[in-house]
């Protein structure tokens, strides 16, 4: 991998407080070496890993999927019961998940509008809405 890279996914942890350790600069680099945003599962980054050669088991993957989410660098998006998604765009956006694919893709953040929120129960804050809209073939 590049320098440019390297130093991305440095920043990119840095920038959280998260200790750069060989396997979290390993799959920073992956997520977001190139600058763009991703969306992955354990097992596909995993498989990522593995056809670059390198060397990151899928429970480390797990463990450090979690760090990132706890950090503040990625959301972790819910397509149902089985299967988590990671998100490097932090910001609120709606998804797309093809059901007939398993992939999962930003929505046109615009096209989304909500009226009103019901109330929170008391103690309570609403800390994020996620929109998964599912697709299926005609």
């Amino acid at each position: 991998m590049s320098y440019i890279q390297e130093n991305r996914g440095r920043e990119w942890l840095l920038s959280a407080g998260v200790r750069p350790t060989r396997q979290r600069l390993t799959l920073a680099k992956l997520l977001i070496g190139d600058g763009l945003n991703r969306h992955v599962c354990a097992e596909s980054l995993h498989e990522t890993v593995c056809n670059n050669s390198l060397n990151v088991s899928l429970a480390t993957i797990y463990n450090t999927l979690r760090v990132f989410c706890e950090a503040g660098l990625m959301h972790e998006i819910h397509v149902d019961g089985h299967k988590s998604y990671f998100d490097t765009r932090t910001d609120d956006h709606p998804h797309f998940y093809w059901e007939s694919t398993g992939k999962l893709t930003d929505a046109p953040k615009e096209s989304i509008k909500f009226e009103k929120l019901p109330d929170a129960p008391d103690g309570f804050d609403v800390s994020r809405v996620d929109v998964v809209i599912r697709l299926k073939d005609l």
